[in-house]
């Protein structure tokens, strides 16, 4: 029987996240989405994790349902309050304990400060074709080096700013270049593009964030060769910005970690192959 999910009241300070939990028992399931993307990401994947135990998405501050403060430092660090306060109303419905972190793109750095800070809540951390620190396989998806580089994003901004179709049509390439087939992609592309218009604030100032955040986290990486809970890092093989090079990395950072790469699958692996990442999630 389908599991109906239930919306989770989460607030941040004055401002509200949307959360959504799918009832369930045992070690809850948190998936959280990168940028320029939303839940939506999970709906291919969500069947086959839920009915089990309890599962919970949600939007980022700036992004999908969530609220869109104006003039909010959109940043990987204030991510990290984000989930703070996911986690504490998972706490007050579920109760606390351990949880299985699940991050994916631009949630990988906030993800993994949270799971550092808390490593005795970690049942396992679960990164799916994302990045932490600034390493040379590491490549920028052409859109988002667009608007995360210094001086180049000014102009793109005037640019888009004076022709928005532009952006759109560059969402739709860029976005659509992340999923192999074509009528998946035909189906989640405008979802996801018809939550991104409200999100474009945060979208670029997280790009701003981008290059900090990456530079920034190398100072951190003893604290993932010391990370004790395990690892599980899923990607994509066929992703060439977040690739299996970087895969690799991971799992040679972290003490306890186990490394698939995903065949017939590419940047939005949970939307490309969700059965084999979901059977991969709860093993």
């Amino acid at each position: 029987m389908e599991q109906v999910a239930q919306e989770l009241v989460v607030p941040r300070g004055p401002h509200r996240i949307h959360a959504e939990v799918v009832p369930g028992s045992g070690v809850p399931i948190v998936l959280m989405h990168g940028f320029p993307d939303n839940v939506h990401l999970y709906d291919r994947l969500l069947p086959h994790v839920a009915g089990g135990r309890p599962v919970v998405r949600f939007d980022f501050l700036g992004w999908g349902r969530s609220d869109k403060p104006v003039g909010y430092p959109y940043t990987a660090a204030n991510q990290v309050g984000d989930i703070d306060a996911v986690v504490d109303a998972v706490d007050a419905q579920l109760g606390g304990g351990r949880l299985v972190l699940v991050a994916h793109d631009a949630s990988g750095p906030p993800a993994i400060d949270w799971a550092l800070a808390n490593p005795e809540r970690i049942a396992t951390l679960v990164l799916l074709n994302t990045y932490y620190h600034w390493t040379p396989a590491l490549r920028r998806p052409p859109a988002i080096a667009l608007y995360s580089t210094p001086l180049v994003r000014t102009v793109a901004r005037r640019l888009v700013a004076r022709w928005p179709d532009v952006n759109r049509r560059l969402y739709m390439w860029q976005v659509g270049r992340f999923i192999q087939d074509p009528d998946v992609r035909s189906q989640f592309v405008p979802l996801l593009y018809s939550e991104f218009v409200a999100a474009q604030p945060a979208f670029m100032r997280l790009n701003e964030d981008l290059l900090p955040t990456v530079l920034s986290r190398r100072r951190r990486v003893a604290q993932l060769r010391q990370f004790e809970p395990p690892v599980r890092i899923l990607f994509g093989a066929l992703d060439r910005y977040l690739n299996p090079r970087v895969a690799l990395q991971f799992a040679a950072l972290f003490p306890d970690s186990e490394l698939q790469l995903i065949d017939h699958a590419g940047h939005y692996v949970q939307v490309d192959q969700p059965k084999r990442v979901a059977d991969l999630i709860l093993k």
